[in-house]
């Protein structure tokens, strides 16, 4: 990328919150408010900041507008090869949401483990429904998953004397011990009490959560999804519910956001939030963080942090 530091980077940001949080730009560096969709500035604009879980198709909204480096405000990058017009480097948000998602992921299996869904729905009733529930020590957790949101996720299943198997593409030792190749996943979904998927949404990953995954899994085992809703077979899911022979923690669903008629709504076992992962008020300062990293970068003649696709 070639050193620009004789002209005035334009950045464009989403809303007038990002706006002020930015304010003044670093040296150099000039903000404007843009969000795509809106008429097409009359500058080109160096660094674009999309606003936050933006549809990829409207990423063929940037054919018209003079575009540098997109940067996403998610770590999810799925559905943009096919939509990001050619020439624009896109930048995913690596390290904005990790530490988040891996929280409501163990909140998730705990929720689930210990029953506080049922606690929850008793309540409103003024019923004192005490029952025993399965627990996180001493239970097989399967990760399937080892990148930035699975390495959180780890972390924080780790003190809760909890057996932790890791499952990657490839397998390898790591300073944490033994990852599992992909090749091996069939063997080890016996063992799991909890399966909790973290991997991109991929040709390979899609529906990998299938009838035949969900068959070789123990009576009562749970699935718990912060990765992408159709890494899982949604229908093998619903079936597998409904036959009351395992449960579910999800985060995300196919479709999404899940209808209100779905099925999996009223499913027992079933927990579902809407997406929440990384959405808490940790974000906005690491965003910031980023696109402050983006700046520099592009005043310095670095390339930009992060890129996934384009260039």
């Amino acid at each position: 990328m070639e050193r620009t530091v004789e002209r005035t980077l334009t950045i464009a940001l989403p809303d007038a919150e990002i706006a002020r949080r930015l304010s003044p730009p670093p040296d150099g560096s000039r903000i404007i408010v843009w969000d795509l969709g809106d008429p097409a500035p009359d500058v080109p604009i160096d660094l674009l900041v999309l606003r936050y879980m933006i549809p990829p198709a409207e990423l063929r909204g940037l054919d018209a507008v003079s575009v540098r480096v997109v940067q996403s405000q998610t770590l999810g990058f799925d559905g943009v090869r096919e939509t990001l017009p050619a020439g624009i480097v896109y930048c995913n948000a690596v390290e904005v949401h990790e530490a988040s998602t891996g929280e409501l992921a163990l909140a998730l299996i705990l929720a689930s483990q210990r029953g506080i869904g049922e606690a929850v729905a008793a309540q409103p009733r003024g019923e004192w429904a005490h029952a025993q529930h399965p627990g996180l020590a001493d239970k097989t957790v399967l990760l399937i998953g080892v990148g930035g949101v699975g390495r959180e996720i780890e972390k924080r299943v780790a003190p809760f004397d909890a057996r932790l198997v890791r499952v990657a593409r490839s397998s390898r030792t790591d300073d944490r011990g033994e990852v599992h190749g992909m090749a091996s996943l069939r063997a080890l979904l016996p063992e799991a009490d909890i399966v909790v998927l973290a991997v991109p949404l991929a040709g390979d990953t899609r529906h990998l959560v299938d009838a035949a995954f969900l068959g070789l899994l123990r009576p009562g085992a749970l699935v718990v999804n912060v990765a992408r809703g159709a890494v899982v077979d949604t229908a093998a899911l619903v079936d597998w519910l409904a036959a009351g022979r395992g449960r579910a923690a999800l985060d995300v669903t196919d479709p999404e956001p899940l209808p209100a008629d779905h099925p999996l709504w009223a499913l027992p076992g079933a927990i579902i939030t809407p997406h929440l992962g990384g959405h808490t008020d940790a974000m906005a300062g690491r965003v910031d963080r980023v696109v402050l990293e983006q700046i520099r970068r592009l005043r310095e003649g670095e390339p930009p942090l992060n890129p996934v696709l384009g260039g």
